[in-house]
């Protein structure tokens, strides 16, 4: 029985050849495409994949706080990161949000088979790419404190993504279906902890931490 993969990635022309890679592969079954976050969540509603082959920047709702939501809703469903991301921070931040596999873009077929073989049979895959970085990373994040992101909620963290993309107050108060009053209220209090106080100080974080893209 084919592995029913829903892949969700922003960028069409990478979409496309992902798409490409993944017809090679007899086992995978691509149910649906998303370009969105808000449209990976619905389709992954709709369509129960097995497997969400994920980018980490996605426009609306980042790729990590897509499989937060997913995995809340359904613990056993199983997730590979795809990034252009090789820093272990940003594997770190996968991880931890849930996720069972992390590949760097440019995998060839036969990687990508792996992983999503490993992935399916439980267990967890990372490029190799990446790997050795992680574990410096770990053992340095052993006793770390709470990043500024961690510190913020969820909502916090949606609402950021939103306002470093470029949506009015009204814009997003309508996206999420909350008062511009909320809104503001939210939007101070992540400014406050994350001590910046102007948009593009606040766009520049959203960049380093992979909320938003350059070309966002």
């Amino acid at each position: 029985m084919a592995i029913r993969l829903l892949l969700a990635e922003d960028h069409v022309l990478m979409r496309a050849g992902i798409r490409a890679l993944l017809g090679a592969l007899p086992e995978v079954e691509v149910v649906g495409e998303a370009s969105t976050g808000p449209e990976a969540l619905a389709l992954a509603e709709s369509l129960r994949p097995d497997l969400v082959l994920l980018d980490i920047s996605m426009p609306e709702l980042n790729g990590l706080e897509v499989a937060r939501r997913l995995l809340k809703g359904d613990p056993k469903r199983r997730i590979i990161f795809l990034s252009m991301h090789t820093d272990a921070v940003y594997v770190r931040r996968a991880l931890q949000a849930g996720a069972s596999g992390y590949l760097v873009k440019g995998a060839d077929v036969p990687e990508l088979s792996l992983a999503i073989r490993a992935v399916m049979r439980g267990e967890s895959y990372l490029s190799p790419a990446v790997s050795n970085d992680l574990i410096g990373e770990l053992r340095r994040s052993n006793s770390r404190e709470a990043t500024p992101l961690e510190m913020l909620t969820p909502r916090q963290r949606e609402i950021l993504q939103l306002v470093t993309e470029g949506h009015s107050t009204k814009d997003i108060a309508r996206r999420l279906d909350l008062s511009v009053k909320t809104v503001e209220a939210h939007r101070s209090v992540l400014m406050e902890r994350l001590d910046i106080h102007d948009l593009p100080g606040l766009v520049r974080f959203a960049i380093r931490h992979g909320l938003t893209s350059p070309d966002a």
